[in-house]
Formats: C-alpha cells, structure tokens, sequence
C-alpha cells in the first residue's frame, strides 16, 4: 500500500517539487514565486483562480514556512536548490534585507525564468527621484545610482530584471489590517517624523491582483507603478485610523520637523496600460470611513 504523504516532510515534498520541474513537467501558465510571502501567497491565489490546474512553486531562504506553503498548494524549495528546467512565469517578492547581494538573487531568479510568458520583480517607489511633496507618475526620472545604498540595492535589481527583458512593478506602501505603516507607528506610539510627509499606500490585495495582471500581459522590459491613487500624509493616515474605531492602541502623534518630504504618486498610465483599478481606491475606503 502507498505511503501517505506526510505534511512535515517538507524537505522531502520540495525536493520532488525541484525534481517535478527538473523532469520537464512545468506547464504553460506554471509561475515561480520568489518569496512567498504574504505578498507572493496573494499572487498564487489569485494565479491559480485565472490558471486552474497550473503548479505554483515557492522559493524561500529556509524550511520554516513550507509545511504552510504545501498546505496552500504551493509546491516549496529552498534557496540555492537547482532546477533544471525553467519556468514561463516568475515572479520576484523577495525583500532585499534578507540577503547580501539582492541584485545578485534577482539575476539567480532570471535564470529560472525560460523567456517565455512573463518575469515581474515587485520593487519600491523609492527609486523616483522626488522628495518635496511633489507629484510623481511612471515618467519620473529615478535617483542617480550613488546617492543611497537604499535606492542603490533597487536600481542595481531593477537593471538585472530589466537586461533579462523582465518587468519591473514599482510599488508604494503595502497595507492590509494587521500590517502596515499604520499599525509600525500604532505600536511605537510616538514617531520622531513629520507629520506632513506624503505617503501612497496600496493594499496587499491590490498589489497582488496588478501583479498577476501583469504576468498575464506577458509584457518584456517595462517598468510599471503601483498604488492607490490617495496619497495622504502621515497624520491624515492615523486620523483615519482614530476615526475607524477598529484598533485599540492610541497614537499619540509624530514629533519630527526636518526629515525630508514624500512624493504623491499617480499611475494613471499603469492602469490604462493593464487594464486594472484597486480593489480599495484609498486607505480610508478600506477602513471603511469618510476622508
């Protein structure tokens, strides 16, 4: 009689996940996910409902969270394991604070991607070179590479993805209830940061649902951007949160006066070019409240 599957046999199930693609069994609409995080999960999900009956693959920096990733369907392997043959859609979600050599990984991941459907790499809206406050759309030139190692680590990602003729999604503030900017300086109390810096905010479920729009585009060398068209500024986001009534921690307020500005972000020209609009237009939408 055959053996059951054991769920905590992770190493086992994700060697033979390794294995299944080494043998040339990937499909056609088949999607690795470079991270799996809470990000990358939204995306397999949403993937599977517009693929039913493709594998989805995870890749991650340790063991820790396959059993989760086996019980979603997510087929897991570890960093630095080896397939040998190569997917028609990848996407990137990893964060670059887990490594050493983020462009490094992204070029690892551009590897196991054949060429044919689409590679996505979720980066930031730091890289636009605004920080007065001042509007910001696709065309906005980026930072020169130089000027911060925190722009730096993307840009340098950014020009790998982009030399495979992968897509780049530049994102803004991820959001959901439990995680956020909102819920950081929810648990500080007290931020030492201006109260009048703007901020764009897009809610996971959103980044997710442009995310996989875009795979679907099969697109090639394109930088596209992500948020929900409402920016606010610090203190109108914590406004917004006393106002729901939906958490129990009081924000006392932010206390700082010279750190720089944000930018207000619009992608008008990402969501004509997909096809797409946010589940949650705005921050306050999401929470249920009036601006």
């Amino acid at each position: 009689m055959a053996k059951p599957l054991q769920l905590n046999a992770s190493s086992t199930i994700a060697n033979e996940a390794v294995e299944a693609a080494s043998s040339g069994l990937v499909g056609e609409y088949d999607l690795l996910i470079v991270g799996p995080g809470v990000l990358g999960r939204l995306v397999a999900e949403k993937w599977r409902e517009e693929h039913p009956g493709c594998q989805v693959f995870g890749q991650t920096v340790s063991t820790d969270h396959h059993d989760e990733l086996i019980k979603m369907g997510i087929n897991p392997s570890l960093k630095g394991t080896t397939a040998t043959h190569r997917f028609p859609y990848v996407i990137f979600c990893a964060p670059p604070y887990q490594t050493s050599d983020y462009p490094g990984d992204v070029r690892v991941a551009a590897l196991n991607w054949n060429g044919e459907g689409s590679f996505l790499f979720t980066s930031s809206s730091a890289p636009y070179d605004c920080n007065d406050n001042g509007p910001c759309d696709e065309d906005t030139p980026a930072v020169p590479i130089g000027r911060s190692p925190r722009t730096d680590v993307l840009l340098k990602a950014e020009n790998v993805v982009l030399e495979f003729g992968g897509c780049v999604l530049r994102l803004a503030g991820l959001y959901k209830a439990d995680r956020g900017a909102h819920v950081y300086w929810l648990e500080k109390g007290t931020v030492e940061a201006r109260p009048d810096h703007i901020l764009n905010l897009i809610h996971y479920e959103d980044a997710a649902s442009l995310s996989v729009a875009i795979l679907k585009k099969n697109f090639h060398g394109r930088i596209f951007l992500g948020c929900d068209n409402h920016p606010l500024s610090r203190q109108e986001v914590m406004d917004l949160v006393a106002k729901s009534g939906k958490f129990s921690k009081k924000f006392e307020g932010f206390t700082g006066t010279s750190d720089p500005l944000g930018k207000r972000l619009n992608n008008l020209k990402t969501r004509e070019e997909i096809g797409w609009k946010p589940k949650y237009s705005s921050f306050s939408d999401f929470l249920g409240v009036s601006e």
